[in-house]
């Protein structure tokens, strides 16, 4: 049987030996959120919040046909320059390491990397979820699936808030996977902290958030939870005022034909434009809070 074709970074090879806590990070936000040097000046923020917290940072991406578990500052600087990285999920994984491509890992993708390489915490921006008009179009992120199978705890900001959230909510529901908020009762919508929708469960600090990670590997339940983590109120885009901006982008990507994998990246492009930048401001923002819970997340989990 061939050896995983898993690459860890020094930095994450000598915190593996170590046994300090580890957090990881996708790269999609890297290859496909921003454009160059944008993209690596926010990578590079996000692993230094997470080192700032207390954990070893964990950005996974596919290069040369090996699984990187971490990269090295030359191949974050080659990544961010990349404009041709396949956008990675759990059905074209081993695709891209078989063609050798460079590939960026969605949350599915980065999820599974992170168990293979024995990582307990993932911070992130958004999860995918179940598209607007999905009862047409059975558009349905496999992030969703992912949460339900592989034991990672997801820190991210809610959905992303072009998503039909109820219905994201039912699915996770559905899918047994536990949705939890972060210091509050109302589930984040990405740019916004209340989606006007009540989240299933809440809980108020890392360590309880941990202690909820190792309880279900010890009862055996498959898969990981969501937490969802409100962005902060200064960075925050209320719902009222991004609302009808993303029902416009939704509008603009029907009337263009664009769907599947293009859908998002689109709607976030189109995003940006019609609220001059502030958007992705909020983005980073989010991401980087994200990035700092789950190392707390991580640091209550190394300490079993």
């Amino acid at each position: 049987m061939m050896p995983l074709p898993l690459n860890f970074s020094s930095a994450v090879a000598a915190a593996k030996a170590e046994a300090r806590p580890l957090v990881a990070l996708e790269s999609t936000i890297i290859t496909h959120g921003m454009p160059y040097p944008q993209n690596l000046e926010t990578a590079l923020a996000v692993e230094a919040a997470v080192r700032e917290a207390g954990a070893v940072p964990a950005t996974i991406a596919v290069m040369g046909g090996r699984l990187h578990i971490g990269l090295e500052p030359e191949a974050l600087e080659a990544l961010a320059r990349t404009k041709d990285a396949m956008k990675v999920s759990r059905a074209d994984l081993a695709i891209c390491l078989a063609q050798k491509r460079t590939g960026a890992t969605t949350v599915a993708a980065t999820m599974i990397a992170a168990h293979l390489a024995g990582i307990g915490v993932f911070a992130t921006g958004g999860i995918g979820g179940v598209h607007r008009g999905a009862e047409v179009t059975f558009d349905i992120s496999a992030d969703l699936r992912e949460l339900s199978e592989t034991p990672v705890t997801v820190v991210a900001a809610g959905a992303k808030a072009i998503l039909d959230l109820p219905k994201t909510l039912e699915v996770l529901e559905t899918l047994g996977v536990p949705v939890i908020a972060y210091g509050q009762d109302a589930f984040p919508a990405f740019w916004s902290r209340d989606a006007g929708l009540r989240a299933p469960l809440r809980l108020d600090s890392p360590d309880e958030i941990a202690a909820a990670h190792l309880l279900r590997g010890q009862l055996g339940l498959p898969g990981g939870q969501l937490v969802a983590n409100p962005i902060p109120e200064a960075a925050e885009i209320p719902r009222a005022v991004i609302g009808p901006v993303i029902e416009q982008a939704l509008a603009e990507a029907e009337a263009q034909g664009i769907a599947a994998k293009a859908v998002t990246p689109f709607l976030l492009a189109r995003i940006f434009e019609l609220t001059g930048g502030r958007s992705l401001a909020a983005n980073i923002a989010l991401v980087l809070n994200n990035a700092r819970l789950g190392a707390r997340i991580a640091a209550e989990l190394a300490r079993g």
